[in-house]
């Protein structure tokens, strides 16, 4: 009862069949798994020996949802629903032994089964709309009838993912079991009664409920799609007809599956696995962290430190004196208040945590460190000073990390005896909460420190992107050219307010001045002005950010920058700024001109992936989703739309590549169309595919 050419086998337990699936590492849906349970269901059907069937994932495993990288691929047979469907045709009880994660399909294999039986450590969710789809194979029609309406709502329209308690409290699971889960499925198996889920009624539930759980989740849907589609469908499976509801789901399946807003979450989803392999690190070990220093408990210390001890870390925070300490210690409790107060974390779990972290000025407890962290004041002459007092004071084989965001690491790195062990950890504000973490390469930096970076970034729930070694690496390189633009743009004749109604209207939670304002002009400022000896004369150079930051205008905090801001921080649009764009524009005779969105949200589009092309071509970036994972997790750039490499692949590299020739006759050096670009334009190819 095997069918060798498919990882799905069949074994017998008396009269009951196991089907496992052995398809590493998750059980992905592939074609060969969809043909191992369709065999198998006609297999179990055909043999009258057969009595019952238990569907298993094998030991921590279920169905983890779809082969993504099929999903790229049209649509090929056998469809899911169709193995669903014979599952669920199947005249002998079914129970679906979840030892792991059934999520997406593999929560619609389980459903279609009688019985759910669960250890405590499985995990269940439809997590479609996560990737800007709708379940596919009978999700929205089978999920109500066990949750009630207004639950089957939030946990479709939210992609929930439930531990096992949970999803048994909510109806999904019918029982969790510790121990030994196979055999517990095959006792049941024996002995329950047929119980298809698609013949319960949905449970009569609350109206009221039902249209708070849709409202929110529209609220919640940020632009995609697939959140606003799915609620009607949802509410069909009310309806007689178990078939119709089928089919509308599926024809709102497959329109949205070739939706510009579904392929560019499922690039993103791959790109987040694709960003772990990095050359060079086959075979390289990797240091145990379980104490961490970080240095500076400012803003961005205290972020970095509750990073580490949300992850079960031991955090030494260390201040220059026990002042700057005691501010620290407010700070970082601060943090954990806001989240005790948001329902994020519980009073004992804040305990906990401030457990895990001690904050002073002792320095000499960076010998007991496993990794220290510099995370002070952006300036080279203080972070090679920390450095050469964490090269004397931390033992052999620490790694030394630094948190700079555009300073030379190497610099940096050889002011030690051990520029091997330095390493760039680039977090972004604020740090306990933002994904992003940029790893950066120094020229001397060893494959295993850089593990250990990766293995730490891992452990904190963040995602690495491993830049080398420039001004800016890939982040703040890239977003130097995009606001280089946008204020090109506004000399020109747009306005602040405009550019960033642009932006937002693309997609952006906010435009770039808006964010200017609230990180502070004074920090672009700083940055400017260590450059402007390196400074090719040939650049264009707008000097209205200098203008407002030499006037006290340091955005949000002196309540007042590129917008004016009122007592409650809220935002209006400042004559003052207007008068100031004005007068750069007169004292360089430019008469100003007319924008429209598009034209906006082009062009500073175009410059990104230009400047990301460079990157690329330099070896600064792995891989053009590198860059586009570094935007949509640091800096803001909209999900749906992929990235600005993916963007501009969309957009056409050709008609990028026009829009790029026009900015570089408006900014000059600096923004020439890279060669990169080139080739890929008049090629025909694409970000995507390119590959060092």
């Amino acid at each position: 009862m095997t069918s060798p050419a498919h990882p799905v086998s069949i074994t017998r337990h008396g009269g009951v069949a196991v089907i496992t699936i052995d398809y590493a590492p998750v059980n992905a849906l592939s074609k060969a798994v969809r043909e191992g349970l369709l065999f198998a269901a006609s297999e179990v059907a055909s043999d009258d020996s057969v009595t019952a069937a238990v569907i298993s994932g094998g030991p921590g495993r279920f169905i983890a949802g779809a082969d993504l990288k099929e999903m790229a691929l049209p649509p090929d047979e056998p469809f899911l629903p169709d193995v669903v469907a014979a599952i669920d045709a199947l005249e002998k009880p079914v129970v679906a032994a979840i030892d792991g994660a059934a999520l997406g399909g593999g929560l619609e294999i389980a459903l279609a089964c009688d019985y759910r039986i669960a250890s405590p450590k499985a995990m269940v969710g439809l997590t479609e709309t996560r990737l800007g789809i709708i379940p596919g194979a009978g999700g929205t029609q089978r999920l109500p009838r066990l949750t009630g309406m207004a639950a089957a709502i939030t946990l479709i329209a939210e992609g929930k993912i439930l531990k096992a308690a949970e999803a048994q409290k909510q109806g999904i699971v019918d029982r969790v079991v510790e121990g030994d889960l196979l055999a517990a499925a095959i006792a049941a198996a024996e002995t329950m009664e047929k119980r298809r889920v698609r013949e319960l009624p949905v449970p009569e539930g609350n109206e009221a409920e039902e249209d708070a759980a849709a409202t929110a989740a529209i609220a919640r849907a940020k632009g995609v799609p697939a959140i606003t589609e799915v609620i009607p469908i949802i509410r069909t499976a009310r309806n007689p007809a178990f078939s119709d509801g089928l089919a509308t789901e599926r024809a709102a399946f497959l329109q949205l599956r070739e939706s510009a807003e579904a392929k560019s979450l499922r690039h993103l989803f791959l790109s987040e696995r694709e960003v772990w392999k990095v050359p060079g690190l086959q075979g390289a070990s990797t240091r145990p962290v379980a104490k961490v220093a970080v240095i500076g408990a400012g803003t961005m210390g205290a972020g970095i430190a509750v990073a580490l001890a949300d992850a079960g870390l031991t955090v030494t925070v260390l201040e220059r004196d026990e002042a700057a300490a005691s501010a620290g210690r407010e700070r970082v409790k601060g943090l954990y208040e806001r989240q005790v107060k948001s329902g994020r974390i519980s009073t004992q779990v804040m305990a906990e945590r401030l457990c895990r972290l001690a904050i002073g000025a002792d320095w000499s407890v960076l010998g007991e460190q496993d990794l220290a962290i510099e995370a002070a004041f952006e300036d080279m002459a203080v972070k090679a000073d920390i450095f050469k007092r964490l090269d004397e004071l931390c033992r052999p084989g620490a790694i030394l990390a630094s948190n700079t965001s555009y300073l030379d690491l190497d610099a940096i790195a050889a002011v030690t005896k051990r520029p091997e062990d330095a390493v760039g950890l680039h977090f972004f504000s604020p740090a306990n909460i933002m994904k992003l973490l940029e790893v950066v390469r120094g020229e001397k930096t060893s494959a295993e420190a850089l593990s250990t970076a990766l293995a730490l970034a891992k452990k904190i729930g963040k995602i690495p992107v491993v830049a080398g070694n420039c001004d800016g690496f890939i982040g703040n390189r890239i977003y130097a050219v995009y606001r280089r633009h946008a204020e090109y743009l506004i000399e020109d004749g747009a306005s602040p307010e405009q550019v960033d109604a642009a932006l937002e209207a693309y997609g952006f939670a906010m435009g770039i001045f808006s964010v200017s304002d609230m990180s502070g002009l004074d920090i672009a400022y700083a940055m400017r002005k260590r450059r402007a000896d390196s400074r090719d004369p040939g650049e264009r150079y707008v000097a209205i950010a200098d203008t407002l930051v030499e006037a006290g205008r340091l955005g949000r905090k002196t309540g007042a920058g590129w917008y004016a801001y009122d007592t409650a921080g809220k935002k209006s649009v400042d004559p003052v700024t207007a008068q100031t764009i004005e007068a750069a524009r007169a004292a360089k005779g430019i008469s100003p001109r007319a924008f429209t969105p598009e034209e906006i949200q082009r062009r500073l589009v175009a410059v990104m992936a230009n400047e990301g092309a460079k990157v690329l071509s330099e070896g600064i970036a792995l891989r053009a989703s590198d860059i586009d994972l570094a935007f949509v997790n640091g800096y803001g750039f909209p999900r749906l739309k992929g990235g600005p490499m993916w963007a501009a692949d969309q957009i056409g590299l050709s008609r990028v590549l026009e829009e790029v020739e026009a900015a570089h006759k408006t900014g000059g050096a600096g923004s020439e169309p890279a060669p990169l670009l080139i080739e890929l334009a008049r090629s025909g190819k694409t970000f995507a595919a390119w590959r060092r």
